[in-house]
């Protein structure tokens, strides 16, 4: 494996442990907030939904998209930025029908 490609997969990677971190210690701050905090599930916001459920039913979700379009986003760049762009050929070069 060429050097370069082997530098992008260990970025790659570290990216991505870090991402993982990052939402590992969110979805587990939801249940270690429902057993300290009383308001966490007591409490009531919009429609008497409390923050807990408003969290798991809303919030994750949002946080679970913009997590993954972060980290699609910052692999993409640190590949392309690493090893470039791959160049096609246009379809007369290659011998293809």
């Amino acid at each position: 494996m060429p050097a370069d490609v082997d530098a992008s997969f260990r970025t790659v990677r570290r990216v991505a442990v870090g991402h993982f971190v990052v939402f590992l210690c969110v979805v587990a701050a939801v249940p270690v907030l429902t057993l300290t905090v009383d308001w966490w599930s007591a409490g009531s916001l919009i429609g008497g939904l409390s923050p807990s459920f408003v969290m798991a039913a809303f919030g994750l979700y949002v946080f679970f998209f913009a997590l993954a379009a972060a980290a699609a986003t910052l692999s993409n760049g640190v590949e392309e930025r690493m090893l470039g762009t791959q160049e096609r050929e246009p379809a007369e070069e290659r011998d293809e029908p």
